[in-house]
């Protein structure tokens, strides 16, 4: 990369963080809002697949009190092993969620815990790449319950990094193997506007 666009993406970053914290968003009837939004990376873990998967995403939402907000995200993963040897298939997935969230700051601290419970969308895509098991190609979804639990930290007033175990919904009848819990950890960041 050079100089100059790295001078460039260090401006726009210094930019985000020094947005002002205190920019929260007045709905006229004496609440506020302060909206967020923020990036992830981590590992999908499909019961009975040979691997977890890489994940990423995006996720957003607001705090509409210090404690309580809302929450969305969109998280997908890379192919992975779901079976090897003869039958050998591969697995993705994509998940859709929308959380109410709770956070915990310690007294004194910058750290912070967090839970988040609500509904997502989990689908997940078998691709087989054997002609004996092409008959389990193809998307299997659900939607249900999920949520997760982690530890976060401020950074600055606006800018924070989490850590999370997050569970999705149970897929049912993936490539016969019935029915398929999944969960993940990620780490992410993200700025409050």
């Amino acid at each position: 990369m050079k100089t100059l666009q790295k001078t460039l993406l260090a401006l726009a970053a210094g930019s985000l963080m020094t947005v002002g914290a205190q920019a929260a968003v007045n709905y006229g009837n004496g609440m506020t809002a302060q909206p967020y939004i923020g990036a992830k990376i981590g590992q999908y873990d499909l019961d009975k697949a040979d691997n977890e998967a890489m994940s990423y995403g995006i996720y957003g939402g607001a705090k509409f009190t210090p404690n309580f907000g809302v929450e969305a995200e969109y998280m997908t993963t890379n192919d992975e092993d779901f079976t090897r040897g003869a039958n050998k298939s591969e697995y993705s997935a994509d998940v859709y969620g929308l959380y109410g969230t709770y956070d915990y700051t310690f007294p004194g601290s910058q750290m912070y815990a967090k839970g988040r419970l609500g509904v997502a969308k989990n689908k997940v895509d078998i691709d087989s790449k054997s002609l004996a098991y092409n008959r389990y190609d193809g998307k299997k979804s659900d939607t249900g319950i999920a949520g997760g639990l982690g530890l976060g930290y401020n950074l600055a007033p606006n800018a924070a990094v989490e850590v999370a175990y997050d569970w999705y919904p149970k897929v049912d009848n993936v490539a016969d193997k019935g029915n398929l819990d999944a969960s993940g950890v990620t780490l992410g960041a993200n700025f409050k506007f």
